[in-house]
């Protein structure tokens, strides 16, 4: 049915949004990046993220956009390799002004933080051994 997902999110400043993404690691895709949208490849699978100017996103979905201060709309999750690369994915959105909300926590198999991002977009980065999930 389909061949490929992605998602859209708004930012008020693609310069700044690029910078704070590269700055964790994550890579864009030129050839579809421009002063209103930007398009960055996630995963092994090139999970596409789209982000779009505030102006273009609200035109697109023609309503308005969650004011993330006071409300979260989604929630995004990431995989990490190891417990190392949670701490320094949360370390390296801090350094880039983004902001923690969720400190990180240990469930035995399940190692995890949040950020949140400098338009507010939540994101969580988890590690998981499912060698030590308890059945």
């Amino acid at each position: 049915m389909t061949k490929q997902f992605w998602l859209n999110l708004p930012v008020k400043d693609i310069a700044k949004a690029k910078a704070f993404y590269s700055a964790i690691g994550f890579r864009f895709n030129e050839q579809q990046t421009n002063e209103e949208s930007a398009c960055m490849e996630l995963g092994e699978k090139n999970v596409i993220v789209m982000l779009f100017t505030e102006n273009v996103f609200r035109h697109f979905c023609r309503n308005n956009v969650t004011d993330t201060s006071n409300s979260t709309e989604v929630l995004l999750s990431i995989d990490a390799e190891t417990r190392t690369e949670v701490d320094e994915i949360l370390a390296n959105a801090v350094a880039a002004g983004g902001s923690v909300y969720g400190e990180p926590h240990d469930q035995g198999w399940m190692y995890g933080a949040g950020f949140s991002d400098l338009d507010g977009h939540r994101w969580n980065i988890l590690y998981m051994d499912t060698s030590k999930l308890q059945s």
